[in-house]
């Protein structure tokens, strides 16, 4: 009888083993829509995201993906010559681990093996296809996506993605917002224009010293290649063009508006509304300096302003940041968080 028992015992320990091994985590994703779109102001699409695995799976919201309804760059759309519309939406400042440390549910999407999700995408004002004009469109939502596997590491996975064909035709373009003057705070109580003055503040100084390192320093040194990877002049030049650029207006006279509650997200811009910067729950959160800071944070969404550089999001996050110096440095030069981070400056680098 002991025997057997120990018997039963090892092998179940076979047995869970081997499920354990067998689990795999899985995705599919695919685009979905009319095929025929009179006028981009009608222009909807829906992605549909499965899980294809044996394994329930915790996702990140990310605002770039096809979980969020976020007006980001979402899609990849090609005309039959492999042209794109102008993207005319907004960029985020979004950091993953702080996301996943959020207890907020609308941080996540869980599936179940099997289950599914819609989510519907509304891309009037999120690209312009007047460059381009009428005709067939491939639509290919961003297939990347993150989920918290039970060990609360945040994992990379890629679904299989599917495309969708529609043609556009009619009205190519929505009107964007005017950028008249607008009050200083929208939707924001006293403590939370408080704390913008503050975070407005900490970025001028910060665009201030990251202007004048900048300026001082025209060879390699430990803060410049952390951040941007590999001195050039011509990448020094475009790092000074734009500190330059965010440093000449005063944050005190941007338009702060309060109204997003996402918990995950720290803030958004639309890079031609220049000087209009949204405030979400993350930012709330973070300190005033500092990585991620308030004024951090600041200096991130500035970079984006069309006038200010225009920068991009290829990563997020200080670990991310210096893998793409060191890997891409054209692209970490053209990167939001590398700006911020070279100008926050934490840990001190000289």
């Amino acid at each position: 009888m002991l025997f057997s028992a120990t018997l039963r015992s090892a092998l179940a320990v076979i047995v869970l083993s081997a499920l354990s091994v067998s689990a795999t985590p899985g995705l599919s994703l695919k685009v979905s829509g009319p095929q025929d779109v009179n006028g981009v102001d009608k222009l909807q699409v829906v992605a549909t995201l499965v899980n294809t695995g044996d394994e329930t799976l915790k996702l990140l919201n990310d605002p770039r993906g096809p979980l969020s309804k976020f007006p980001t760059n979402t899609f990849s759309i090609t005309d039959a010559s492999g042209s794109t519309p102008a993207f005319t939406g907004i960029k985020v400042k979004y950091v993953p681990k702080v996301a996943a440390a959020s207890l907020d549910e609308k941080a996540f999407t869980v599936l179940a093996p099997g289950q599914s999700v819609d989510v519907t995408h509304d891309l009037s004002t999120t690209y312009n296809f007047t460059s381009t004009g009428e005709g067939a469109y491939n639509f290919e939502a961003r297939n990347l996506f993150h989920y918290i596997d039970a060990q609360n590491n945040i994992v990379p996975i890629y679904a299989d993605a599917a495309t969708h064909s529609a043609s556009i035709s009619g009205k190519l373009a929505v009107a964007q917002p005017s950028l008249v003057k607008r009050a200083s705070f929208v939707g924001c109580s006293s403590s939370q224009q408080s704390l913008l003055n503050q975070a407005a503040s900490a970025a001028q100084t910060y665009a201030a010293n990251a202007l004048s390192y900048a300026n001082s320093h025209t060879s390699a040194t430990t803060r410049y290649t952390t951040w941007f990877g590999a001195y050039t002049a011509a990448r020094h030049s475009t790092i000074v063009s734009h500190y330059t650029a965010i440093s000449g207006t005063p944050f005190s006279s941007y338009t702060f508006d309060c109204t997003c509650t996402d918990s995950g997200t720290y803030a958004f811009v639309t890079p031609s509304r220049f000087g209009y910067v949204t405030l979400c729950g993350a930012f709330w959160q973070a300190p005033l300096i500092g990585t991620d800071s308030k004024g951090g944070t600041l200096i991130h969404e500035s970079s984006h302003f069309t006038r200010n550089g225009g920068t991009d999001d290829h990563v997020y996050g200080q670990s991310g940041c210096r893998s793409l110096a060191s890997s891409n440095p054209a692209q970490a030069v053209d990167n939001a968080d590398s700006h911020e981070y070279f100008a926050e400056n934490n840990p001190a680098q000289a």
